[in-house]
């Protein structure tokens, strides 16, 4: 049985809880991954997720398997990363994580200023989400990583702290030139995974509805065009920095600012990654993010989390 590939399929249908997305994401159809998930559930001995016609969910076991898979998955990235860089002999390379949502202009603008610092090392970029990042660093899976705040920094050592100005993403037509929360009244959330930042998604719906929003649904939107096309459909609002412009929506910036999106470079603190490459990442990351974001330094600098299970939403 080929197990790392059975359980990226396990991993990629968990997060996503649709077999038709997950297939998409594996650039596969849908019938083999049904048919590795079942291959994996005989080899283990138990079932992983609980099919009907309309809804996927993980068993317990399943939630149980899931850390672990990844952790497997993590170690075997791990490995390669390893056989990589001993090809590259001494020029090396930095493995950075980055959230998803950065844009393919960020990412470019990024990995041309890294360039311009270190032309002697490859950059290695992986685009992670800030959980899994705060993990793999812990583990020695990445060298350095731009992380959403909260998180869990015990162990991390942290650039400057960025600020990103959060509005809301409404139908084209909304008048006015800002949003108060309280004005989303009835609307149905979008918004980012959980699993991708916990604390920066708890502390979102913390402070809807510290502001009078508590909205009747929250939805859990991996991709950009699921977002919008919720929004497109007029029951739901997402909140988001401002995005490129497009067709059919707009973004209003949320009056009084209550609520901003956190951002730095972490990296392990202590031995570990060479810490000029280190450095050199972190410099042009933090001036590409107040560039192309845009961001604004903040103070003080940020707390640390543990984070719980988010209660009370709906995915």
């Amino acid at each position: 049985m080929n197990l790392v590939g059975h359980l990226n399929c396990f991993v990629a249908v968990a997060e996503e809880l649709h077999f038709g997305r997950a297939a998409e994401r594996l650039g596969m159809a849908q019938p083999p991954l049904s048919q590795r998930i079942q291959r994996l559930e005989k080899e283990l001995g138990v079932r992983l997720f609980e099919r009907t016609s309309r809804h996927v969910r993980l068993t317990g076991a399943g939630r149980l398997l899931l850390d672990e898979a990844r952790d497997i998955l993590t170690r075997v990235e791990r490995m390669y990363t390893v056989a990589d860089r001993s090809r590259f002999g001494e020029r090396g390379a930095l493995r950075a994580g980055l959230p998803a949502d950065l844009g393919g202009g960020v990412v470019a603008a990024l990995i041309a200023a890294f360039r311009e610092r270190r032309p002697d090392l490859r950059l290695d970029l992986r685009e992670i989400s800030t959980a899994a990042q705060v993990r793999a660093l812990a583990e020695g899976a990445l060298d350095v990583g731009v992380v959403r705040h909260p998180c869990d920094t015990r162990g991390l050592a942290l650039g400057p702290l960025l600020g990103q100005r959060v509005g809301a993403l409404l139908p084209a037509g909304t008048a006015g030139a800002e949003v108060h929360l309280a004005d989303l009244r009835g609307r149905d959330l979008v918004v980012f995974p959980r699993e991708e930042a916990p604390g920066a998604y708890d502390e979102l719906l913390v402070a809807c509805r510290r502001h009078g929003y508590d909205p009747p649904a929250v939805h859990e939107a991996r991709h950009p065009q699921f977002a919008l096309g919720l929004v497109l459909a007029g029951t739901a609002v997402a909140l988001v920095p401002r995005p490129p412009d497009a067709p059919g929506v707009t973004w209003r910036p949320l009056a009084g600012d209550p609520v901003v999106w956190r951002t730095s470079c972490a990296w392990r603190d202590g031995p570990g990654a060479d810490a000029e490459a280190v450095a050199a990442f972190t410099a042009a990351a933090t001036g590409v993010l107040r560039r192309e974001a845009p961001m604004s330094p903040l103070e003080p600098a940020p707390r640390r989390v543990v984070t719980r299970p988010a209660s009370g939403f709906l995915a």
